[in-house]
């Protein structure tokens, strides 16, 4: 009954604003509302018809300076309702009643990938650094990476609710899984520091780098590697991992053909709001030309102008307006506007801020200013400052320390 009702209270999304919450609510310290972006588990769900297409992304945009490319340039609503569901966690579906764990089985070595036959060990033991093997075999990623939703290969069977619970207390398991996501950082030029997730260039960075650069295919990998850290209890490894790409692609400038996947899916995979906020602001900080920003808070009117009352005056304006107001009688003849002028002038000027505040966006307003540079920049090779971290990453913690100390980087 739970379920149903569940399901019933459930509305599908129509539009991008309706699939990103990330600007809801403008705190840093918000939670995640119980059933919605938290744990990744919830009560129904299924992979059915939730992402058999979520690998079959459209290539990058391109992107340029002149006004006309900007000017048609919009978010994706397929990327927005495809990561809306997996935040959500698959809403409206029902998982299958009986589960073979096969994607359990496979990291216990018990059975091989399907269809090439090849076991778990085999590719943590011998496909690191063959660069080519990981590049051109297409049917390994979605066994590595496992999600509640199809992929492209078939023979691959999606995740559910038990068995992601049987993986998550499985140690075996888990130290396979950690393993697999360090072949893959490598193959992407990128290498795990510690325990907590946090990420750097690896020695062999430059050669890799271009290749990522060139070979956009990986960039759905990113997305579905993203997708499985959360699903088998590693959410925490996601904000590192994102804000390293982010900077190569916008600061660096070594991933420029990254920076639509980074910003347009990246981002979205994670399901805390204020960890996507941060990264978002910290883009937004470095993105040429910044008034084609899409990924910014929605534009707003101010309450007072929408319903046409009369505008409060930000606090620093007034005390403006304070200070000439008791300007000294000698000081009128020293280029200072009559009161009666000073009145007209300051309505012209209120008028003209409104204006421009109804034009402009909340992120380009100086307490965003502030709040951007507040993330500040780290060079690419320094161990990057990791964002705040959800709801029981304390235990998560505990868990992946004792996990790792058997588990060489």
């Amino acid at each position: 009954m739970g379920n149903l009702m569940g399901s019933w209270r459930y509305k599908e999304p129509s539009t991008v604003e309706e699939c990103d919450s990330t600007w809801e609510t403008d705190s840093e310290s918000d939670e995640p509302q119980p059933g919605e972006e938290d744990s990744g588990i919830s009560e129904s769900i299924s992979p059915t018809d939730s992402g058999k297409c979520a690998e079959q992304l459209v290539s990058p945009q391109q992107f340029d300076d002149s006004q006309e490319s900007t000017a048609k340039m919009k978010r994706s609503f397929y990327a927005a309702k495809d990561l809306y569901k997996y935040r959500h966690n698959y809403p409206n579906y029902k998982e299958p009643r009986q589960s073979e764990y096969r994607n359990l089985r496979f990291y216990m070595n018990k059975i091989p990938l399907v269809p090439d036959g090849i076991y778990i060990e085999e590719i943590l033991n011998k496909w690191r650094g063959d660069y080519e093997k990981l590049e051109h075999n297409h049917t390994y990623i979605q066994w590595l990476f496992p999600l509640r939703e199809q992929g492209l290969n078939f023979y691959a069977q999606e995740l559910t609710q038990v068995e992601i619970k049987e993986f998550q207390s499985t140690r075996e398991a888990k130290r396979r899984f950690l393993l697999a996501y360090t072949v893959m950082l490598d193959f992407f030029g990128i290498a795990l520091l510690d325990k907590s997730g946090n990420v750097t260039r690896a020695s062999n960075w430059q050669d890799r780098f271009q290749h990522l650069n060139e070979s956009q295919h990986n960039y759905l990998r990113i997305t579905r590697i993203l997708k499985s850290l959360g699903e088998l209890g590693l959410e925490s490894f996601k904000p590192p991992l994102v804000r390293l790409l982010l900077e190569e692609a916008l600061v660096q400038g070594t991933l420029p053909n990254m920076l639509h996947s980074a910003l347009e899916y990246f981002v979205f995979t994670l399901r805390d709001r204020a960890q996507r906020r941060t990264l978002l602001r910290f883009a937004q900080l470095h993105y040429r030309p910044p008034e084609s920003f899409l990924w910014g808070p929605p534009r707003r009117r101010r309450a007072g102008v929408a319903r046409g009352t009369a505008s409060v005056k930000p606090a620093a304006q007034q005390e403006k307006s304070g200070a000439k107001s008791r300007a000294a009688p000698e000081d009128a003849g020293k280029g200072l506007v009559s009161p009666e002028k000073e009145g007209v002038r300051g309505e012209a000027e209120e008028e003209e801020e409104e204006e421009e505040e109804e034009e402009g966006s909340l992120g380009a307003s100086k307490v965003q200013k502030r709040e951007e540079h507040s993330v500040g920049t780290r060079s690419p090779s320094a161990t990057p400052e990791r964002p705040r971290a959800g709801r029981g990453e304390g235990k998560e913690q505990a868990d992946m320390e004792e996990l790792m100390d058997s588990t060489p980087l």
